[in-house]
This record gives C-alpha cells, structure tokens and sequence, in this order.
C-alpha cells in the first residue's frame, strides 16, 4: 500500500527545480522579478474589477461603514498572508500552496490544493475573461462601435433572452443548420493576446503588468482626486445605517478582492530573490490596495447617499448624478480604466496556473509534458498554451454564473491549508527542539530535517486566548442568534417538517463549529501560535458564507481529481520508489 502522505524535504524541492524541468526540455526559468515587479502583480491581482462593480453592493449594504470591513478584511488576509510569505521564503519554488501542502502535510493532501488550485484559477479566468468582455464591449458602444450582440453573450443567455440584448442576440445569430451561431468573441480575443503575452517571457508578462499597473492607478488617482471635490460630509451620515450586519453583508464580495499574493507566490522561481522578495511583495501589495479601497469607498459614499450604489457600475454613475460637464468624460474615464484593471488580473492569474501544472508534473503526479519549460522564452510551454485553450474555449460559449463562486471556495480552502501547514511546522520544530535541541524529528522512527525560513510568521501564544474567543463566540451566539441553540438546531421549515434544506444549509456552521471547538483544545494542548491559527479560523468561517451548493461542486471536483491521482499519480510520484 502505498503511502500517500509521504512528503518532501525542501532540500529536495530546491534540488529538484534547479537539476531541470520534466523531460529535460529547456533549461531553468528567467529570474527577472525583483519587489517593484512583484508589488505590481500583487496590485493587478487586487485592484480588479471588483473596484469597478462589487464595491457598490457592498457600500449599499454597509454605508460608509463599510471601510470597517475593508480593513477588518485586510487584517484577516493579512493573518494568511503571514503564513504566505513564510512558506514562500521557505520553498522559493513555482507551486504556490500545492508545494507548501506537500512539505507541510504529504503528497495527497498536496494533490488536493493543486487540483484545487487549477479549478480557482481556469473558472476564475473564465469569469474575469466574459467580464472583461461585457467592459470592452461597454466602451466601444461610448465610442460609437457596436458589435453584434450574437458575437457579445453566451448561447444560453442569448436563448433565455432575458434582456433586449439577448433578444436582439437570439433573432440577428446567423444559423448553421438549426444551430445558431452565438458566441462571446472578445473573452476568447483577449484570453488569446494575454496567452501569447505570457508564452513569450516572463519580462513581456511583467512589462505588461507593470503599464497596466502604473495606468490604471494613475486613473483611480484622477477619480479620487475629482471625486474629493463633490464629497459631503452629510452622505456619511448614518454611518452604519445598517448597523454592523449590514457591513458584514459584503463580507465575501471584499475579501475575494484581496487574493492576489497566491498568485504571486507561482513566479518564485523567476525571481531575483524569492526569499526576501516575496515576503516584502505581498505585504506591499496588501498595504497599498487596502488603502486604495477604503479612498474609494469613502469617496463613493461621500459624493451620493449609500441608497443609491446598489448597481454594477457604482465609479461611472456617481460622476453622472454630479450633472456637470466633464461627468461624461470621467465616466469614460472609468470605463478604460475597468478594462485595464480587468485585463490585468486575468495576465496575473493567467501566469499563475501553468506554473502549478508545472510543479504538479515535476513531482510525478501529471505527465512530463506538463513541465516543459521553451528553450528560448524560458516559460513552461505546453502548460501555457493548455490554459489559454482551457480557459479561453468555454468564455466563447458558456455562463458561469452558477459556478463563478467555486473560486471563491478554491482560495479559501488553499489557506486554510497554508494556515493550518505553518500551526503544523511550528508544532514540529518544539517538538524537535524539546527532544533533540535541534531541528530534528523522529516520525516513524525517521528522522528529517524541519525546514526552517528567513521569515518566520510571528509567534504569539494562543493558549488562552483561543479558547476564550471560542467561549466568547459561543455566548454571542447562543445570545444573538434567533432562539439560541435550540433555534439553531431546529430542522423544520416554515411548515414546521424537518426537512433536508434546511439541515443542508447548517451543515457547513456546524463543522465549523466543531473546527473552532477542536482547534481551541488543541491551542490550549498544544500553545498553537495565535496569528495561523486566526488566519485558519477566519478562512474556515468564510467557507462557511460560501453556500452548500458551491460545497457540493467543490467536493464532486475533489473526487474527480482523487480518482485520477489514484489511477495515475500516486504510482507514478517521484516519491513513489523511495517509500514504498
């Protein structure tokens, strides 16, 4: 039986990346990022199109409030990103949280966030593609230049014809057969130039990002600044009109625009100095976005009352219920800036998933070809070009509203992972110092080494302190929530039968319950390190919010990608001959 936790030593990772790639095709990858270029991939991951869109729900439900939830946000990204940057400056590999897990836990658990990671990125892509696309099209029709609408939309939109676009889409579609000809061009267009841009080197990717980066905040600068002057200080008034549950209404749509330093972490091995580099990077890049969401929200809330915000397009139509002159050319000055921001996360997160490929494939767990690295542009080739088509033939033809929050799942469970791996390693390393006064462990009676980082996530301990935030939730809980515990762990419906819907939709707070039970015994047991352990809990909480439907996706996408590593990978890891 083989042993599918067996895990890798860093030594052998760094080995492993410098020796070659797969099949011996090309050489090492070009180490051309340095901190100024990394920050900036950070901020095009960050500072997307939920600046443009999400950020007017949320500022309608919290009022100005709402900043609150920006930075409360920041702080918990920032607990997750503390133990990003560890592992990062620990591992200075291509892989991102696929790597970390197979240090920090073994290799199934590592195949899990990899294929994970792969469902984040190609759904996520396609989604931020088709919006892009819905931008573009936006502002070529300011301009003057109309696009059919058949070549703008997805086929089923385009038959429920649910808007006048869509109808106009459904009757104009040319036919082949009985078949109409309806597809969304400019998504697969630009999923084709951002392709070839990253194909090419990893300094077209950053050149690219870095223009993208530098316009786009120059362009949020402009509005910010004429923003200011329309402010009143009246509009925010109430401040949280809605009290403190309205700012946590927004709760999801805010923390998924804070994901950027994963994607990040996937250019380790082209950069300069990954282990100082990266750390500073993302830290960097969540400072200056954090910043950068609460001007705009402070801005948006002042220049109209919160009422009016619950729209898609919240920047354009505050510069319009101004009524002056030039609110037409601001508008249009958003509308560029919406299609930069947009085409810059998917350049970033485009680069992220060939380079997981890649690491997944140089540890056995996908065929050779998957590591291929081009011998001229030092990229790894064929991953790259089987993303572009992966992400860019279903933006021509399908509607992903129903899945888009998969992604959301995907991020949140790679850090509870990344969390939980760095409560892992610190528990490892006192016990290999209580034992040997070293960093050494005996596990099965094997000794290995506990990898050690230049950056260490601080340590505070949390053996008090947790269990009293657990006690604390628990009396808040039994105190706020309609009819205490045993409203909650009422199943019936309105009709008053216990019903599956309405056990289905408590599940994932009672799991969570139970985590935040067990990992408040185990801080105490054990003095867990309180910066983890709340970057494990927050994460795990927010899994929660994320909806059973999207579980019940998440967990038939997990069983597929089990059923291949136990068909192919776990016979074939380079691991395999050494444990077995």
């Amino acid at each position: 039986m083989a042993n599918i936790f067996r895990r890798k030593t860093v030594d052998g990772i760094l080995k492993e990346a410098a020796q070659g790639y797969g099949d011996g095709h090309g050489a090492g990858m070009n180490k051309v990022l340095g901190v100024r270029d990394l920050t900036f991939m950070g901020i095009a991951a960050i500072v997307g199109a939920g600046i443009f869109s999400t950020i007017g729900k949320a500022s309608f439900d919290g009022g100005p409030g709402i900043i609150l939830l920006f930075l409360f946000v920041s702080v918990a990204c920032g607990f997750s990103a503390l133990c990003y940057a560890e592992f990062a400056s620990m591992v200075p590999v291509s892989g991102s949280a696929y790597t970390y897990s197979y240090v920090a836990f073994g290799e199934v658990i590592a195949w899990i966030i990899g294929w994970d990671l792969l469902m984040e990125y190609a759904i996520g892509n396609i989604a931020v593609a088709i919006s892009w696309s819905d931008y573009f099209t936006t502002l070529l029709n300011g301009f003057g230049i109309h696009i059919p609408d058949y070549l703008t939309m997805d086929y089923w939109t385009a038959k429920a014809q649910a808007s006048p676009e869509a109808k106009l889409a459904w009757l104009n579609a040319p036919s082949l057969g009985s078949l109409k000809i309806i597809c969304d061009l400019p998504a697969f267009l630009i999923t084709v130039i951002i392709t070839w841009i990253i194909y090419v080197g990893i300094k077209e990717s950053k050149r690219s990002t870095n223009a993208m980066v530098i316009l786009k905040m120059v362009i949020i600068f402009v509005v910010l600044v004429a923003g200011a002057f329309y402010v009143q200080p009246a509009n925010w008034t109430p401040f949280l009109p809605n009290g403190i549950g309205g700012v946590l209404a927004g709760t999801s749509a805010v923390f998924f625009s804070y994901i950027g330093f994963d994607a990040i972490s996937t250019t380790a091995e082209e950069c300069r100095n990954p282990q100082r580099d990266l750390p500073k990077a993302m830290f960097n890049s969540l400072i200056i976005c954090t910043i950068v969401y609460v001007l705009i929200a402070l801005v948006l809330t002042g220049m109209v009352s919160y009422k009016e915000l619950n729209l898609g397009d919240p920047l354009a139509f505050v510069f319009k219920a101004m009524h002056n002159q030039y609110a037409d050319y601001i508008a249009g000055v958003v509308a560029v800036s919406a299609v930069i921001a947009t085409a810059s996360v998917l350049l970033v997160f485009q680069l992220g998933q060939p380079r997981i490929w890649m690491s997944m494939s140089r540890d056995g767990l996908l065929p050779p070809i998957f590591s291929r690295v081009h011998p001229k542009y030092k990229t790894p080739s064929f991953s790259t070009i089987l993303t572009g088509l992966i992400v860019g033939i279903p933006a021509l033809f399908l509607n992903l509203q129903v899945v888009v929050d998969l992604t959301s799942v995907g991020t949140l469970f790679a850090f509870v992972l990344v969390c939980g791996g760095i409560i892992r390693l610190q528990q490892q390393r006192k016990k290999a110092l209580h034992l040997h006064g070293a960093d050494v462990i005996t596990e099965h009676g094997e000794q290995e080494l506990v990898p050690e980082s230049k950056f260490k996530t601080p340590y505070i301990n949390g053996k008090w302190i947790v269990p009293l935030m657990f006690a604390l939730a628990v009396f808040l809980f039994i105190k706020y929530y309609p009819g205490g515990l045993e409203g909650f762990f009422n199943f019936k419906d309105a009709k008053g039968i216990v019903t599956w819907q309405v056990i289905r939709e408590k599940v994932p707070y009672l799991l969570f319950g139970l985590v935040f039970a067990g990992t408040a015994v185990m801080s105490f047991i054990g003095s867990y390190s309180l910066v983890p352990v709340l970057g494990f809990l927050c994460c795990s909480y927010l899994l929660c919010e994320s909806g059973t439907s999207n579980w019940e996706r998440f967990l038939i996408w997990l069983v597929v990608g089990l059923s291949i590593y136990f068909a192919y990978g776990v016979k074939r890891s380079k691991l395999a001959g050494e444990t077995e």
